[in-house]
């Protein structure tokens, strides 16, 4: 990726999906920590959807609400990401969603690349 300097604020890049504004003022541009969650919430919302569908789960939805807890000693550093998954389904078998929690943390690109250096906790409910 490239990156050009906005003149108000922040920087952009030109994707196939669309142009990417960021900046650390919401006013011009998505602000990096922003980006940060949402990597990590969708990559593993993805990997968690493609795991139940090979483990033939029955679902109709999957929700994501993230929180973040940051460090303002140490230059408002993320410490550490909650992901909440609310699925919506019928006969879902608690016991197998843990499982498929558990490969979704291994086969995340995003979890893993943070892996040591913020804590990411994932839970579920079921609707």
């Amino acid at each position: 990726m490239e990156f050009k300097m906005k003149e108000e604020a922040g920087f952009y890049t030109d994707l196939p999906f669309g142009r990417l504004d960021v900046a650390g003022d919401e006013e011009y541009g998505f602000r990096p920590n922003q980006l940060l969650v949402a990597s990590l919430a969708v990559c593993s919302g993805g990997v968690l959807r493609k795991i139940m569908k090979k483990m033939r789960m029955e679902f109709e939805d999957i929700g994501i609400k993230t929180s973040v807890e940051r460090n303002p000693e140490i230059a408002d550093r993320v410490e550490k990401v909650h992901i909440h998954f609310i699925i919506k389904g019928t006969d879902l078998n608690e016991a197998k969603l843990h499982k498929a929690l558990e490969l979704t943390r291994k086969n995340c690109s995003m979890v893993r690349s943070v892996e040591g250096s913020i804590e990411i906790e994932e839970t579920f409910e079921l609707i």
